[in-house]
């Protein structure tokens, strides 16, 4: 693994039910995470994901592309546009860097149908024996 690898993306289908399960699994019961009716009156065309299962989805595409023996140091995202039920979320990212500690950090971007959702930069330690090199 280098500076400018690409990961392999990751499409991730935006239900209501990972939407509602996100927003309660992180106990964010912010009614325009689960009761569309309430979202519309907030202006919001529907229901709409909560950072926590945004910040949650970027860690498990790092650490699906990087091995079982990853783990995550560091993960700093922004929101942008909101993910709604039926769009599809697509998650890419690129090695900005690789430390002689064993480290990689990647930037990580996501988008929707209405545009950009996430941005961020992910710190990994790389596991030696997972096959990745730790440059």
């Amino acid at each position: 693994m280098k500076a400018g690898d690409r990961l392999a993306p990751l499409e991730i289908e935006v239900t209501r039910t990972l939407i509602v399960a996100g927003a309660i699994a992180s106990r964010d019961y912010q009614d325009v995470h689960h009761d569309a009716e309430l979202a519309r009156e907030k202006g919001s065309p529907d229901i709409f994901m909560n950072i926590l299962t945004t910040n949650g989805l970027v860690g498990r595409y790092v650490t699906d592309r990087l091995g079982p023996r990853a783990a995550l140091r560091r993960v700093a995202i922004r929101l942008g546009a909101p993910n709604h039920p039926g769009d599809t979320l697509v998650l890419s990212g690129t090695v900005t860097a690789v430390g002689a500690d064993g480290t990689a950090e990647i930037a990580v971007v996501g988008t929707n149908g209405i545009g950009r959702h996430v941005t961020g930069t992910v710190v990994a330690r790389l596991d030696p024996g997972d096959g990745q090199e730790a440059a």
